[in-house]
């Protein structure tokens, strides 16, 4: 079995409309859901509830750095990524190619990046009825994990309908200050 784990970047900012959308930097409350994020998955690491990831790919633009850089002081350990540029604004289908090339040696996957790409995905790969996936459909807010564990025994075989959502953790969930504006 492998598990894939999906982070959407958090929260980022339009302060700045000269910034072309790859520059664009998380926002406070980004930055703050990110950390908590990265705090969570460090209990949840040391209770045996997500793995520690041995191979972790990410968007190169400046919202998912900072994501990154937020979960690692949460998490209190380093992530060390590998930016793919096929990872910004990808589709479903570009994430799952480049998931299928994923070396067979890793067993626990990392992937950071975008909606609607990072959704899409999720709802490809986890078949319909299970109760957290109905919630990823109705919304994959940012700063969300998601941990999927896929029936395969290599990544090759990646592809729908082969995963089970075991986690689908919103910055809300974690720390109610976090949720949507009212």
């Amino acid at each position: 079995m492998k598990t894939l784990t999906l982070l959407r970047h958090a929260k980022s900012g339009y302060d700045d409309p000269l910034l072309r959308d790859f520059d664009r930097p998380l926002n406070d409350r980004g930055r703050q859901a990110a950390t908590v994020v990265g705090k969570w998955l460090r209990k949840a690491q040391t209770r045996g509830d997500m793995p520690e990831f041995d191979h972790v790919a990410a968007s190169p633009a400046v919202r998912c750095k900072q994501t990154i850089d937020g979960v690692e002081v949460g998490l209190r350990g380093r992530l060390a990524p590998i930016y793919e540029t096929r990872i910004y604004l990808a589709s479903s289908a570009t994430l799952t190619e480049l998931v299928a090339g994923f070396a067979d040696h890793h067993q626990h996957a990392l992937l950071v990046g975008h909606n609607p790409g990072l959704e899409d995905l999720l709802l490809e790969l986890v078949p319909p009825g299970d109760p957290l996936r109905a919630e990823a459909e109705l919304k994959y807010p940012t700063a969300t994990l998601a941990r999927l564990d896929l029936h395969i025994d290599n990544w090759a075989k990646v592809d729908g309908g082969r995963a089970t959502l075991t986690h689908f953790i919103r910055p809300r969930d974690l720390d109610p200050s976090l949720g949507p504006d009212d």
